[in-house]
């Protein structure tokens, strides 16, 4: 009876000895298959990096557009300060009240975007790492056969 091991490729390698099978076949084959896994591996690793860097553009994005904000918000404030000084009279309520509203989406931004960066964190890709434990235990279990 034969074992086989599957390749994240779908196909299929035989590993057990049969009678026309030579040793050096085999360490060919087994050569050829690891040296697939890796490279399927690696792309797996990328392709989850690449989501996980996406993810925290985005948050890192909204930090900026946050700051933004705030800094409009608080030139706001500023003016409202000198109309207030200047008037007492409504003009300065009316840009304390844009102000405060300025600030109050910039602090909706800032929660989005803190939200979008700790769901990119960790940057490793748990899934190949899994899947590579995976390999590996069942590499050492044919081994033990």
């Amino acid at each position: 009876m034969s074992t086989s091991i599957g390749s994240p490729g779908g196909s299929t390698s035989p590993v057990g000895p049969s009678s026309d099978t030579s040793v050096g076949d085999l360490v060919k084959a087994m050569s050829a298959d690891l040296s697939r896994l890796v490279r399927d591996e690696m792309q797996l690793a990328q392709v989850e990096l690449s989501a996980k860097a996406k993810t925290a553009g985005v948050g890192i994005g909204a930090f900026g557009g946050a700051g933004m904000l705030a800094f409009y918000g608080g030139a706001l404030l500023i003016a409202t300060a000198v109309l207030g000084l200047a008037l007492v009279l409504p003009a300065w309520l009316a840009a304390l009240i844009v102000g405060v509203v300025v600030l109050a989406f910039a602090g909706v931004a800032a929660l989005i975007g803190k939200k979008k960066v700790n769901e990119a964190a960790p940057a490793v890709p748990e899934r190949t790492v899994a899947s590579v434990k995976e390999d590996v235990a069942e590499i050492k279990e044919s081994i033990a056969r």
